[in-house]
């Protein structure tokens, strides 16, 4: 093999790489909520996850979370995802002045996927709420070409 083969094999591999989405797994979506809530299993309730069950593009898809009649101050609320590249999307902490549990943001969406809010009150307990989206055009996706 010559050397200008094997440079020019190492490119190719080279683009493979960043060409190829960059997604999770669900394996990482479940550590990174084992990691926010410290080994806790959140309950189901409680938790309002407001985003379309239909998104016509995943660029900036608007999300509402809300924590209703929780009794205690909720300290955080996280949002998780399976398969952007990087399943912590986001965590906002809430001081004990803030006037209601409620957070809104946008976010990005690389696929079809599971989302899954998540609340921390202060006394250590969690409650969450899951939801299945479907994208139809794709976000998040590196070193595609135009």
């Amino acid at each position: 093999m010559k050397r200008r083969d094997l440079l020019a094999a190492g490119a190719g591999l080279a683009m493979l790489a960043l060409v190829r989405p960059a997604s999770a797994t669900p394996e990482e979506m479940a550590a990174a909520i084992k990691a926010f809530t410290d080994g806790a299993t959140p309950q189901e309730g409680k938790v309002r996850f407001e985003i379309a069950q239909l998104i016509d593009n995943g660029n900036a898809v608007p999300v509402t979370v809300a924590v209703d009649g929780a009794a205690g101050h909720v300290a955080a609320i996280a949002i998780f995802n399976e398969k952007n590249p990087h399943t912590d999307v986001a965590v906002f902490t809430l001081g004990p002045r803030a006037g209601k549990a409620e957070v809104s943001t946008r976010i990005r969406l690389a696929t079809s996927q599971r989302l899954i809010a998540i609340a921390r009150m202060d006394d250590g307990g969690y409650w969450s709420k899951s939801v299945d989206v479907i994208v139809t055009l794709a976000a998040c996706i590196e070193g595609e070409a135009p």
